[in-house]
């Protein structure tokens, strides 16, 4: 049984969320967190399957995207630190404290927004998928093309026309708002992202400072997150105990882990958060 309902971020603003509940005990509360310019209705497949093994799952839009956008994202005021540090959590927040552990499944940009969380102590384990750092140096070289000539040409034509990174005609994924633009363009240009912004040290601290368990688990055919970009990223975990996975015997390339195909990887993940120290706690009595 799902249900629409509004978290509000600590700024006020409304997000559109959904939570998907479980036909009977519940085993522990997921938070799942997307992608940037995927609407939170691309994870509905894994939120149903999830809830039928027991676990709430609740999903949600981050501002400018689905559910929490305006009526038009011309003038919109909105960025990447507001998504992580406003928008999950305050999804984190509105989640926790059930009784149940709270965790956190995280496609791609999800895993750059858990480390900037002020609340990231709240969440018992986090487990990403096609989480890395969109510099090109990581992709193999036809992508590398393609990623330059999104940022440098397409991208700023988008921009100037419509005032807000309005590629969602081209297939390309929801249409973003122009502080998230700028700031993936400019983050994308650093081999660790966000990691390596100058202005952001702060956050960079903030992410050293998690020690959540987390496992990231990355396709050696994505082409926008390959497994060595996701390294470089998750060094900014530090004091995390995390891992990472290579999976060769799936074809997912970055869309491909909520998929139908990607259905194993669903249950390697819950699997997972069950071998945690806190299995007790997600064991039903």
């Amino acid at each position: 049984m799902s249900r629409q309902l509004t978290i509000h971020a600590a700024d006020g603003y409304p997000l559109g969320a959904e939570r998907h509940d479980p036909p009977g005990p519940e085993r522990g509360h997921i938070v799942m967190a997307g992608a940037a310019a995927v609407p939170q209705g691309f994870y509905r497949r894994f939120a149903e399957y999830a809830a039928t093994l027991g676990y709430t799952v609740t999903t949600f839009d981050y501002r400018g995207v689905g559910r929490s956008a305006p009526p038009t994202l011309r003038g919109f005021d909105a960025d990447f630190l507001d998504w992580g540090q406003l928008d999950l959590a305050a999804v984190v927040r509105a989640c926790a404290g059930g009784g149940v552990p709270l965790l956190l499944v995280g496609h791609s940009f999800a895993g750059n927004a858990f480390g900037m969380l002020p609340n990231h102590h709240l969440v018992d384990a986090v487990y990403l998928f096609g989480t890395g750092t969109g510099w090109h140096g990581f992709m193999p070289p036809p992508e590398q093309w393609r990623v330059r000539f999104l940022w440098h040409v397409l991208a700023p034509l988008l921009v100037r026309r419509h005032g807000y990174l309005a590629w969602r005609r081209f297939g390309l994924g929801e249409d973003l708002p122009l502080g998230v633009y700028r700031q993936w363009k400019r983050w994308c240009r650093r081999p660790r992202f966000l990691l390596d912004d100058p202005g952001l040290t702060s956050v960079a601290l903030n992410f050293a400072h998690v020690t959540t368990p987390i496992m990231a688990v990355n396709a050696i055919d994505d082409r926008w997150a390959p497994p060595v970009s996701r390294d470089a990223f998750m060094s900014g975990y530090s004091g995390a105990p995390w891992r990472g996975a290579d999976i060769d015997h799936l074809a997912l390339g970055h869309m491909g882990y909520f998929r139908e195909r990607g259905r194993p990887l669903w249950d390697a993940a819950l699997e997972w958060f069950e071998r945690l120290p806190t299995r007790t706690r997600l064991s039903v009595d």
